[in-house]
């Protein structure tokens, strides 16, 4: 009885490079050992597609009604996981090219390329240095194919990764890619089903194709970001937030948009309802995702997106993505900047856009992530005129709570008006209350009020608006209108001070304030208090003085800087102080101390107060001893 003999196997060596390449690969390309599985997945994808784009001109192919799909099978008793596809499949002669695409005479080409860091080297859905990433947790690999061309038989390859591989014919082969991994000892954790799962849809959960583990639909959900806006539902838009989001609301809103020039960018982005960072939950990680063609890139991405934008959730994907060897870097640094600046400039567009067609739901924005705008604008430059544009704050025109923005300020500019004016506080009733505003009621001027700690500095950082420069209301310099353009104008009174006798009490408060004080002299701007603290140095504002007090507070890097004081002479404290001196210079020094602390406190910047509640009794006790 004769017996059909059995194929026997065609075993071929590795080169010395490729040694070296699986080297690399194993054990020092890839930094998480997982990455296998998402590189054999995109490679079947890749199998899959390819088949469908060939079936659309030639009919006449094996297996017509095998249906397109990725299947993965754990054997966890005996440590086997095997990945299937029923793509575009390869002969004995692609086999060796493909899976040997390290194993040819470009070898040493490619271990050029790789040790000179070219930017050319973008293996994505190429069998090759991918493929080898099997090796990383495969004491054996065996890859079982047939090619769609009726008259292949198939092929086996099969290779422990130490010096040589195997192709042998297949018997009774299917269309398609079975590549079957025997795991190592210390990798018997990817024999576990629920790992696998996790991985295939941590990386490859918008592959276009189904995948299953262990007969499991593991890829449910759909690429929205791939579809055009008019094939989405809004219900389809907030499952999809869910899920990226890890979110159980819907969000607040949402940018989807694609575009190819510059580059060909597809991405959906969404602002949640929630900004954590308010709750004390420390500082947000980056919420969106980099894909290239559906598949993970890098997930929570700290490079595509600025970091006043990680507030973010979503996917950005871009085809024109080129990859290091192992996907896990993005090679081109100028590229990952372009996309930035793209997705960031129309995220800006579409906040504009929002912020005019519906206001009240810009204006929620606003309140719960007004700060990272804010962050952009001190810390980007290259986005700060557009950031500027969507700033809000109150103003004394406004009711309290009521914001607006700087091109609504500059819209009812007075004629003549040069600078759009600034000040801040803790809140608006300080504001009001304090001595800066005086001027600017009087002369119906309207002023911003910056009442976060940050704003200065944002202010400062933005410079101008629209040709209009922003002036700090505690500017030494502040140059206003002459009171006789206000609408009312006070008659000086007989018993004012003179300005001989202003000038002289002022030269006599620099000398009792000593180096408190760079300067003391006659106010032009002050209506009802009796004196206030200005800046000399207009880059310095009094709010942006007291955060830098703060952080160098532990290391007392932050000395306190001459201020300018000036006084009303107008003003009963003033000139009761004039007379004082006359009579108890002593007791008009205490006084004279009081009047400056008490304007330090006005501007936020008193910090040791001991000796000015005791300089506070002397004088109450002072008061209710004499009458």
């Amino acid at each position: 009885m004769n017996k059909t003999a059995q194929p026997q196997p065609e075993t071929r060596e590795f080169q010395a490079e490729v040694k070296k390449i699986l080297d690399i690969v194993i054990n020092s390309l890839y930094t998480e050992r997982e990455i296998f599985l998402r590189e054999l997945i995109s490679n079947s994808a890749d199998a899959l597609e390819r088949f469908r784009h060939q079936n659309l001109t030639t009919k006449d192919v094996t297996d017509p009604d095998l249906s397109l799909e990725i299947t993965v099978t754990v054997d966890k008793d005996n440590h086997v996981l095997t990945v299937t596809d029923t793509g575009i499949g390869m002969d004995r002669g692609e086999l060796e090219a493909n899976l040997g695409t390290i194993a040819h005479s470009g070898t040493r080409t490619f271990l050029s390329q790789l040790a000179e860091g070219t930017k050319d080297v973008n293996l994505i859905g190429q069998f090759g240095v991918g493929f080898y990433a099997a090796f990383m947790v495969a004491s054996k690999v065996t890859v079982q194919s047939r090619s769609f061309r009726p008259d292949d038989p198939g092929h086996i390859w099969e290779s422990d990764g130490s010096g040589t591989f195997t192709i042998t014919p297949a018997q009774n082969a299917r269309r398609g890619t079975t590549i079957t991994l025997k795991l190592k000892e210390d990798a018997k954790e990817f024999a576990d089903p629920e790992r696998i799962k996790r991985i295939v849809k941590q990386y490859s959960s918008f592959v276009p194709f189904p995948i299953a583990v262990d007969g499991e639909a593991v890829n449910t959900v759909q690429a929205l970001w791939t579809k055009s806006k008019n094939e989405i539902t809004a219900e389809e838009y907030t499952e999809f937030y869910k899920y990226v989001a890890n979110a159980f609301d819907e969000p607040l809103l949402k940018l989807h948009f694609d575009t190819d020039a510059p580059l060909a960018i597809k991405a959906l982005l969404f602002v949640p309802r929630e900004n954590f960072e308010h709750f004390g939950l420390g500082r947000m990680e980056p919420g969106v995702n980099l894909y290239c063609q559906r598949v993970l890139i890098e997930q929570r991405s700290k490079t595509i997106l600025p970091e006043w934008l990680r507030f973010l959730k979503g996917v950005i994907d871009s085809e024109d993505l080129p990859l290091n060897i192992s996907r896990q870097a993005l090679q081109d640094s100028s590229l990952v900047r372009k996309i930035n600046s793209v997705v960031s400039k129309r995220f800006l567009k579409h906040l504009e856009e929002t912020a005019k067609n519906d206001a009240e739901a810009y204006e929620t924005f606003w309140t719960t992530f007004g700060g990272f705008l804010k962050e952009g604008v001190v810390s980007d430059f290259t986005h700060r005129e557009s950031l500027g544009k969507l700033l809000r704050f109150e103003s004394s025109r406004t009711e309290s709570g009521k914001l607006i923005s700087l091109a609504e300020y500059v819209g009812r500019m007075a004629e003549g008006q040069k600078d759009i004016y600034y000040i801040h506080g803790p809140n608006r009733e300080a504001i009001e209350a304090g001595p800066y505003t005086e001027a600017f009621r009087k002369r119906d001027l309207e002023i911003i009020y910056t009442m976060e700690p940050i704003d200065d500095f944002v202010m400062g950082h933005l410079q101008e608006f629209d040709g209009k420069k922003l002036v700090s209301a505690d500017r030494a310099d502040l140059e206003l209108p002459d009171a006789k353009d206000a609408k009312e104008q006070d008659t000086p009174r007989e018993d004012d001070l003179t300005t001989e006798a202003a000038t002289d009490l002022a030269a006599w408060m620099k000398q009792v304030l000593g180096e408190s004080v760079k300067e003391v002299k006659e106010s032009k701007r002050l209506e009802d208090s009796p004196a206030m603290i200005v800046n000399p140095d207009a880059h310095v504002t009094s709010s942006m003085e007291r955060i830098m007090r703060a952080a160098g507070s532990t290391q007392g890097t932050i000395p306190a800087s001459p201020k300018t004081l000036e006084i009303n002479p107008r003003h009963a404290l003033i000139k009761g102080l004039a007379g004082l001196r006359q009579k108890d210079e002593t007791f008009a020094r205490t006084v004279a101390e009081q009047i400056f602390d008490n304007a330090m406190i006005q501007a936020g910047l008193l910090i040791e107060s001991r000796n000015m509640v005791e300089r506070t009794y002397r004088i109450l006790e002072r008061t209710v001893t004499q009458g």
